[in-house]
């Protein structure tokens, strides 16, 4: 076979019931380019071995499986890259789904040898889920070398980065990311990234509809507070990096005064303050 030149790694766990969903929505993906799908199963409880037997045993996608047993998403994410091939490897979640220009939109963002990470669009595949975890940013944003990275506009669900990135910075800190209180690993990987000296890019070519299927108020507050602990832990790591930390010191700084502005008529603005800062004091107690 001619070696891929995209690496597509998406994460599992306990989701049987969806996952043919997402793996059919690979399958339509039209590339002259050769490419791999390396799905992760994270420690599934459920009959997502035999979904991922009954699709290795059909599927025309050069397709391996791969076990990380340790539930965490970053730290499966990290077995899907090493396990991976080729020099640019895309990340995505079992409930989206890509285009079928998916692996030539990542392609084309990766002709800039500069680029060393990125992230692409990501639109609500179900207009009944609540208008969430979605990137809808139609012109492109770069991210200069050694500045601090923006929050909220790579998004795990739709990322990808060069191997050579991937190695220099160990992947995924697997402290951070669903399966931990802490859901920031994305955001803390460009932030690493870019601390480091790569250049990386928002890309609206590369596109996923995600299906979270969450539609109630409080299915998205819980979300919500769950980010709110994820940022907060995020920026206790950057304020012990000294590459990071008085970009995250003044960034964070203002946040927090906005936050806490806004916090007398805000309910929402309330609980973004208190899970910020326990996610501040959990990650630093867990130091």
């Amino acid at each position: 076979m001619t070696a891929p030149r995209l690496s597509i790694v998406l994460s599992t766990r306990d989701r049987a019931a969806f996952l043919p969903d997402a793996l059919r929505a690979l399958e339509r993906i039209e590339s002259p380019a050769p490419w791999e799908l390396i799905v992760v199963d994270n420690g599934s409880t459920d009959a997502t071995p035999d979904v991922l037997r009954a699709f290795a045993a059909s599927t025309r996608v050069a397709f391996r499986a791969v076990h990380e047993p340790r539930p965490g998403l970053s730290r499966a994410r990290n077995a899907g890259w090493r396990a991976a091939t080729a020099d640019v490897i895309a990340f995505t979640d079992d409930d989206c789904y890509p285009a079928p220009d998916f692996v030539d939109a990542w392609l084309a963002c990766f002709t800039d040898p500069a680029v060393g990470y990125a992230g692409g669009r990501i639109t609500l595949h179900d207009p009944a889920d609540a208008p969430v975890t979605i990137q809808l940013l139609d012109t492109p944003v770069e991210f200069v070398p050694r500045t601090f990275a923006r929050a909220g506009v790579i998004q795990g669900a739709n990322m990808a980065a060069r191997r050579t990135v991937l190695d220099a910075l160990g992947g995924f800190d697997e402290r951070l990311g669903a399966g931990t209180p802490f859901p920031s690993e994305d955001l803390d990987f460009v932030s690493r990234a870019a601390a480091a000296g790569w250049a990386g890019r928002y890309d609206p070519r590369p596109s996923v509809a995600h299906h979270h299927r969450r539609r109630t108020p409080e299915q998205v507050e819980a979300l919500r507070r769950g980010y709110d602990l994820g940022r907060g832990a995020y920026y206790a790591k950057c304020l012990l990096d000294p590459l990071r930390r008085a970009a995250a010191a003044r960034v964070w700084t203002r946040s927090l005064a906005r936050t806490l502005a806004a916090a007398p008529g805000s309910a929402r603005a309330r609980a973004q303050f208190a899970g910020e800062l326990r996610g501040a004091l959990g990650w630093l107690a867990g130091r």
